[in-house]
């Protein structure tokens, strides 16, 4: 089968399993792995060998970037105490811990081998509890939190891994320079990242100001600033996840720097389809990978046990992590829990059962060298993929699918004031622009200019009124819903109208384009 056809049928793959998660109301990560595994025995697919170099660089820039981008920086802030202590804590914990076991539970298998397994399997995956969180309300500090160490804690697991491996290969090891280096490392990642990005969002500027910039070349830019960012840091040595993350972050918060409204629009359509086929194709490579697994001729059952143990561990771990975690700092420091406030037990428990692991504990195990420097094969390569599918599949399947029943059944909810203070802002936003208006009355020469203001003001005025409306809880739902109905029906009307105008020849299609653009941007105001 030539490689067009496999990506034809990952591609209708995505699709497929995407309208099945839709219709049963599935998180997409966990349902592309599970097409992704039924995928893998599908006759006559050819097998299908996932390079690491090309997962950690065609997937994970964009993902982390992307990942940067939508995140609240102020709220990471204030949060960097139990993101630390969970993007780094955690992951040292967990690598221990299953180091130990591994080492206890597979037969001469050294404590190198175990160590790499552990830095593996240690982090969660960025975009798994994102995506159930997607479909279910929670409080936006819990999902700041789970997405704050999903973005970092990828690199502290990475670093470890590295020396790991350098043990493995090598057979020495340092703990004073691993400590050092994982400093350096990150600070040097994180430094490249906010020097590259402030240095793409000025030449976006500059070449907004001489005019030879469109949002086609803007939203290129932006498409190649996560490789560049991770390649530059990576060629140094520095951590590439933290570049791509510090980048994502700072051009983000200049984005009314680098874009228009028109390069806004653009961006928001390609960075969301881009981010659903690259996570569809992350988490249906990771199905597929079962049959070579299960085809391995050094797969055992024995192997399989202990990658449900390991799993199990992970799993215990977190969760018996992140209670002390979060109450003794509180005990031992008093200004902490008058700071952050003392959160309740069941949502400790919904922080500690969503570590979902995913592609980057996949691409660490598949880009383990065959041979040492020896010449000597790697010890327990084999079993370290296999231990670590089973990490990844039961705790996206497991702990995914059982996420929202718990979430239910602990009564967990989201802000009720999110909705709200957006109104307000709404609400200040036309106000502005009311004021702006007033400030520009000394300047009319006309009749006809007083009029324009006059329809715009009465059509700000309204939209005050109507969002006021909501807040105070005085406007009629049914008044609400015959006002979207009627105007959706107007643009309906309006659409009928161009594609008749069009289908008889009257207008060309770059003008129906043209209108349907402003009618569709209309009709996304009424949702």
């Amino acid at each position: 089968m030539h490689v067009s056809t496999l990506l034809f049928i990952l591609l209708a793959a995505i699709v497929v399993v995407a309208v099945i998660a839709k219709r049963f109301a599935l998180p997409y990560p966990i349902a592309f792995v599970v097409g992704g595994s039924l995928l893998a025995f599908v006759p006559n697919l050819p097998p299908l060998h996932l390079d690491p170099e090309y997962v950690f660089l065609i997937f994970l820039p964009p993902l982390l970037y992307s990942g940067g981008w939508m995140t609240d920086w102020k709220t990471f802030r204030e949060n960097a105490r139990p993101i630390g202590l969970l993007a780094i804590g955690l992951v040292v914990a967990t690598t221990g811990a299953v180091a130990v076991v591994a080492h206890a539970m597979l037969p001469n298998f050294p404590w190198t081998s175990a160590f790499v397994l552990g830095a593996i399997v240690s982090p969660p995956d960025a975009v798994a509890a994102s995506a159930v969180f997607e479909r279910f309300s929670v409080p936006r500090r819990i999902a700041a939190i789970i997405d704050g160490e999903g973005l970092v804690n990828d690199a502290t697991a990475l670093v470890i891994y590295r020396f790991a491996i350098i043990a493995a290969i090598s057979g020495t090891f340092s703990l004073a320079n691993a400590s050092v280096a994982f400093v350096a490392v990150s600070l040097g990642g994180i430094a490249i990242g906010l020097g590259i990005a402030a240095l793409l969002v000025e030449l976006t500027v500059k070449l907004r100001k001489h005019d030879i910039s469109d949002p086609l070349i803007e939203n290129a830019l932006q498409l190649a600033a996560p490789y560049a960012v991770y390649l530059a840091a990576e060629s140094v040595h520095a951590s590439g996840v933290l570049a791509t993350v510090a980048a994502g972050i700072y051009v983000s918060r200049q984005s009314h720097r680098i874009y228009d409204p028109d390069g806004r629009l653009v961006a928001a359509s390609v960075w969301d389809l881009l981010i659903f086929l690259l996570n569809g194709l992350v988490f249906l490579l990771i199905g597929l990978q079962l049959r070579e697994i299960v085809h391995d001729p050094a797969f055992a059952a024995r192997e399989l046990g202990v990658g449900l143990a390991i799993s199990a561990l992970v799993i215990v771990v977190r969760v018996a992590w992140v209670y002390p975690a979060t109450y003794l700092p509180r005990l031992l420091f008093r200004g902490i829990a008058e700071r952050e406030g003392t959160p309740g037990a069941k949502y400790i428990f919904v922080l500690g059962w969503s570590g979902m692991r995913g592609i980057v504990s996949l691409a660490g195990a598949l880009a383990i060298p065959t041979l040492t420097n020896s010449g000597a094969r790697f010890p327990g390569r084999d079993v370290i993929v296999l231990v670590t599918f089973c990490v990844i599949f039961v705790t996206l399947v497991f702990q995914g699918l059982s996420l929202i029943p718990i979430l239910r059944w602990l009564k967990i909810e989201g802000d009720d004031d999110l909705d709200a203070r957006e109104i307000e802002v709404r609400v200040m936003a036309l106000r502005a622009g009311i004021t702006r208006m007033r400030e520009l009355e000394p300047d009319f020469e006309s009749t006809a200019e007083w009029e324009v203001e006059g329809r715009l003001l009465g059509e700000y005025e309204y939209r005050i009124a109507h969002l006021s409306g909501h807040l105070d809880g005085t406007i009629d739902p049914d008044s609400v819903a015959f006002d979207h109905r009627i105007q959706a029906e107007a643009l309906d009307a309006e659409r009928r109208e161009i594609t008749r105008l069009r289908e008889v020849g009257e207008i060309p299609d770059e003008i129906y384009r043209r209108v349907q653009y402003d009618l569709d941007l209309a009709t996304e105001r009424l949702t």
